[in-house]
């Protein structure tokens, strides 16, 4: 069943990624969709869930009340879901056409591709760059590394930038080829994970401005950056 329960306390995005992880922690839970707008907390769990076992699960710091308000249609949940995802497929075309014309008049695969990892890099770290402080904590839900050494969730974003410009630049690409096959790989695995759990949480892959559910298509944004950097990578070496 899904139950809709009112939070207070809740203050930044880092709340809402605290807030988050502890409910999904809680017995009986299945998925967790938090709002910071509508201070709220939607709850997918295998019962009814008592407000009290929530609130121990949370702490003092934040209060939680139920709503008189359970979700039902799944087919409206899945279509909201498509339409958050909208930013996502949206910026992924414009990087794509960016690289393409770039070399449209001296078409060579290898440099769009490229062209197209280092404008990924640098327009993901942009919206990263937003909400630095709440990234981290985001971040830390899904990646292994991150979770298990925090101070890598705040230098991930200029990881990214640093990458983006080796790649424009064409400089130390080898380097940067082999880091991206590193780095998104451990990523991968994390979102793979959080993907088989069947665990609702934000993906932090555009930061915490744009609220992006954790869903296959950012498991196949990995999987294309992973492709072609292993590839280059194979070209290269």
């Amino acid at each position: 069943m899904k139950q809709t329960y009112s939070i207070s306390g809740m203050t930044c995005e880092g709340c809402v990624a605290s807030v988050s992880e502890k409910l999904s922690k809680t017995k009986g839970v299945k998925g967790v969709k938090v709002n910071l707008e509508n201070a709220e907390a939607r709850i997918e769990s295998k019962h009814h869930l008592s407000t009290s076992a929530l609130q121990s699960a949370l702490g003092s710091k934040y209060i939680i009340l139920e709503e008189p308000f359970v979700m039902a249609e799944q087919e409206v949940e899945e279509k909201s879901k498509w339409v958050q995802l909208k930013p996502l497929f949206l910026i992924f075309t414009y990087l794509f056409g960016a690289a393409i014309l770039l070399h449209f008049n001296n078409w060579e695969t290898q440099e769009v591709m490229l062209d197209f990892m280092g404008l990924f890099y640098v327009v993901f770290s942009f919206f990263k760059f937003l909400d630095l402080k709440g990234f981290p904590e985001s971040f830390g839900m899904y990646d292994p590394l991150a979770k298990l050494v925090p101070a890598y969730g705040w230098l991930y974003p200029f990881l990214e930038l640093g990458l983006g410009l080796l790649f424009l630049m064409r400089l130390e690409v080898t380097f940067a080829l082999i880091a991206t096959v590193i780095i998104l790989g451990i990523t991968t695995v994390g979102v793979t994970r959080t993907l088989l759990n069947k665990k609702s949480i934000r993906c932090a892959c555009l930061g915490t401005a744009l609220k992006l559910p954790m869903t296959e298509a950012t498991f196949i944004e990995n999987a294309i950056m992973l492709a072609m950097a292993s590839w280059m990578l194979f070209e290269v070496l």
